[in-house]
C-alpha cells in the first residue's frame, strides 16, 4: 500500500486545498496523511508580505518537511510559490484551474467603483491590486489587510473598510461567494502569476514512483503549460509576491498566449504585453515576454520598487 504524505498550512483555504488533492489521491488508489503546520507568513500579520521578503514566505517549513522526508507533497496556492524554488525542490503537479478573476467582495452590493465622487476604502495585501486599483480607480483608497479570508472578512464587518479585493478562486472555494459585488476584467485587472491554480510541490528526493502516482493523478496538461509560461515571465523578473507583476496564459489550441506585465507601485505606469508560440514552448514564451518587460523599462521600475519597499 502506497501512502502519500501530505503537508499543508493551517488556514481554512489550505485545508480545502490540501483535502481536495487528498481526496483526489484517495480516489485513485493511494492512502494519504495530512500534516498541517503555519507558517511564517502565517503568523506575521503586522506587516504586509513586501516588507517580510517573499521568498518562502509561506513555503519555507513546509520546504523543510519535504526535505526531512517528514512529508511526501506540499500544496500550495500557486500564487503564492516563489518564482525561482531553492535547489533539491521542484512543482510536480498543477491541478486544474479555477476561474482567475479578481473580485470585490463587500456587505454592501451599491457600492459603485465608477463614482468618483463616493469615498471608498478597499482592504487588500496584494501590491498588484493596489497598483491597478490607483490606476483605473485612481479615487479609492486602499488599506492593508493581511490574514485568512474569515479574518479579512470580520475585519470589514468591523468597519476597517468598504469592501475587500480578493481572488474569485478562494472566496468561492470559502463559500463567500453570495458576497460577491463586482469581477474585475481580468484583461484589465490581469491576476498574477498562478492564481486560481494548486501547485503541489516535492524534493527532488522523492521516490520516482511516487512522483509518477501524484502527478498522473493531479496534472492538468493545460494548467501545467499555462504556468509554466507565466512563472518562466516571473523568474526573468526575478519577481514574487511582493512586486506588481501579473501574467495569465490562455490556450487556444494547441497555441498559447502570453499577456503580463508590470505596474509602478503608484500605478502611473503599466507595462503590458502579450506573447504567443505553440504550448511546447511554453517557458520560451514566458522567457521572452519578461525579456521585453525588462528592456523597455521594466528593469528601472523594478529598481525604483525594491528601493521603495527598502
Amino acid at each position: 500500500m502506497t501512502i502519500i504524505k501530505i503537508g499543508s498550512r493551517k488556514s481554512k483555504l489550505a485545508m480545502w486545498q490540501t483535502d481536495t488533492v487528498a481526496a483526489m489521491l484517495e480516489a485513485s488508489g493511494l492512502t494519504t496523511e495530512i500534516s498541517s503546520m503555519e507558517t511564517r507568513g502565517d503568523k506575521i500579520l503586522d506587516v504586509s508580505i513586501a516588507k517580510i521578503g517573499s521568498k518562502g514566505v509561506f513555503t519555507e517549513e513546509l520546504e523543510e518537511q519535504l526535505a526531512n522526508g517528514t512529508t511526501d507533497i506540499a500544496v500550495h496556492s500557486a500564487k503564492d510559490m516563489q518564482s525561482i524554488l531553492p535547489q533539491g525542490f521542484q512543482l510536480i503537479a498543477f491541478t486544474e484551474r479555477e476561474k482567475v478573476n479578481d473580485v470585490l467582495v463587500g456587505l454592501n452590493g451599491d457600492i459603485d467603483l465608477d463614482d468618483p465622487k463616493r469615498s471608498l476604502i478597499i482592504g487588500t495585501s496584494s501590491v498588484r491590486r493596489k497598483a491597478l486599483l490607483k490606476h483605473h480607480y485612481p479615487h479609492v483608497q486602499t488599506v492593508e489587510m493581511r490574514g485568512n479570508l474569515q479574518t479579512r472578512i470580520k475585519k470589514m464587518r468591523d468597519g476597517a473598510c468598504d469592501a475587500l479585493m480578493l481572488a474569485y478562486a478562494g472566496v468561492k472555494r470559502m463559500e463567500y461567494d453570495h458576497m460577491i459585488i463586482k469581477i474585475f476584467d481580468e484583461k484589465l485587472f490581469i491576476p498574477p502569476v498562478g492564481q486560481g491554480c494548486i501547485a503541489i510541490e516535492a524534493a527532488g528526493t522523492l521516490a520516482p514512483d511516487k512522483l509518477k502516482q501524484v502527478r498522473n493523478c493531479l496534472n492538468n496538461p493545460d494548467s501545467e503549460s499555462c504556468l509554466l509560461a507565466e512563472r518562466a515571465y516571473l523568474r526573468k523578473l526575478e519577481g514574487g509576491c511582493s512586486i506588481p507583476a501579473f501574467g495569465l496564459a490562455v490556450l487556444e489550441g494547441n497555441q498559447l498566449h502570453l499577456t503580463g506585465g508590470l505596474a509602478s507601485l503608484d500605478g502611473s505606469t503599466i507595462l503590458s504585453r502579450t506573447e504567443s508560440g505553440p504550448r511546447e514552448e511554453a517557458e520560451l514564451i514566458g522567457q521572452r515576454l519578461g525579456d521585453y518587460i525588462l528592456k523597455n523599462g521594466g528593469r528601472s521600475m523594478l529598481a525604483e520598487i525594491r528601493k521603495a519597499q527598502g
